[in-house]
Formats: C-alpha cells, sequence, structure tokens
C-alpha cells in the first residue's frame, strides 16, 4: 500500500469522523447545517443513523483500513461515497442545481477518487 495515500486516507477519518459525531450528538445542529428539517425524534433518528452513521462508519472503515493495512476497507468506503455521489446526482437530475450541493459534492468525489486509489484500484 502507498504510504503517502495510506496518510492521505487517515488524514481524511478525522473530517469524516467530526462530522459524524456533529450528526450523532447534536443532530438537530448538522440538521440545519445540511438544510434539514427532523420532525420530532423520527427525525433526528435518522440524521443520527443516517448521515452520523454514514459519515462516522466511513470514517471507522478508513481507520480499520489504514490499521489492518487492508486496502478492501477502502473500496467500501467508495462504495458508500459512490452512492451519496449517485443520491447527489439524482437529485440534482430532478429537483434541480442548487449550488450548495456542489461543494459536499466534490468532497465526496474526491474521498471516492482517493479511496479508490488508496486501494490500489488505479495506480
Amino acid at each position: 500500500m502507498d504510504t503517502t495515500l495510506q496518510i492521505i486516507a487517515a488524514v481524511l477519518a478525522v473530517p469524516l469522523a467530526a462530522l459524524g459525531l456533529r450528526s450523532l450528538l447534536p443532530p438537530g445542529q448538522m440538521a440545519d447545517a445540511v438544510g434539514l428539517s427532523p420532525n420530532g425524534v423520527p427525525g433526528l433518528s435518522e440524521v443520527r443513523s443516517v448521515l452520523g452513521g454514514l459519515l462516522a462508519g466511513s470514517a471507522a472503515l478508513i481507520v480499520v483500513g489504514v490499521v489492518a493495512t487492508e486496502p478492501v476497507w477502502f473500496l467500501a468506503v467508495a462504495v458508500l461515497m459512490g452512492v451519496a455521489i449517485l443520491g447527489r446526482l439524482i437529485s440534482l437530475a430532478v429537483d434541480g442545481f442548487d449550488r450548495t450541493v456542489v461543494p459536499p459534492l466534490v468532497i465526496e468525489i474526491g474521498v471516492a477518487a482517493v479511496m479508490i486509489a488508496a486501494a490500489g484500484v488505479i495506480d
């Protein structure tokens, strides 16, 4: 495994973990930050489980991949990011364009690309 890509992957785990924790612990603030309006306990639960789970889970998978030096864990993160990218692209096509969705889309594409490269799929 390329050491530079392993370091970059490890560094990417930090903001993903931070965003995941932000979604898990004060979900209302994260919901506001991404334009969600959670409706009561079920809505807050969704922010915690889906958004927090995706982000914190991705960070955990990266850490496992770095510690175990098993690049397949990076592919798992790439798949998760790929599905998020697909969701954003469908939203852009169906719901219309809003410039606020571009930065997270670019970040997700970047994370997926780094994970694919770190897994050694692209040399």
